[in-house]
């Protein structure tokens, strides 16, 4: 209910509009990545050959529930604007990958070893952002 004045001088900073969309998805009850979708993601993104990867990945994308899907459309085509920039704000699609992946996709409990899930989280936020395309 509450009405934001994008006009106030406090959203000028980039960093502060970024934090509060990363601290939104990461409130969410679930995240955007669902819980039942986490494994699989990442067993995908474990496949050798890069086309079956992707058309794995792409299949997993086009099963999430519509409000994932719709809302990941449109946040992975911003973020794919934002890389476009990479000269001037520094945020190549690595760097991206590791600010929003553990954000976008996380297991649902934290057990096991939680530093190997994050390099296949940024492994499956970096592919999706390069195969945008073929993925949406």
């Amino acid at each position: 209910d509450e009405q934001l004045d994008l006009d106030d001088g406090r959203w000028e900073d980039i960093h502060v509009v970024t934090g509060a969309l990363k601290l939104f998805l990461r409130e969410l009850p679930e995240p955007l990545v669902p819980f039942s979708h986490f494994d699989k993601f990442i067993a995908a993104i474990k496949i050798q050959d890069l086309s079956l990867r992707s058309r794995c990945i792409r299949d997993l994308v086009l099963s999430l529930p519509p409000a994932h899907h719709d809302t990941m459309k449109v946040l992975f085509r911003h973020l794919c604007r934002v890389v476009e920039h990479k000269e001037e704000n520094r945020m190549s699609v690595q760097s991206v990958a590791i600010v929003f992946g553990p954000t976008l996709l996380r297991p649902a409990s934290e057990e096991g070893n939680m530093a190997m899930h994050m390099v296949f989280q940024n492994q499956v936020v970096e592919h999706i952002l390069n195969h945008y395309g073929y993925i949406f």
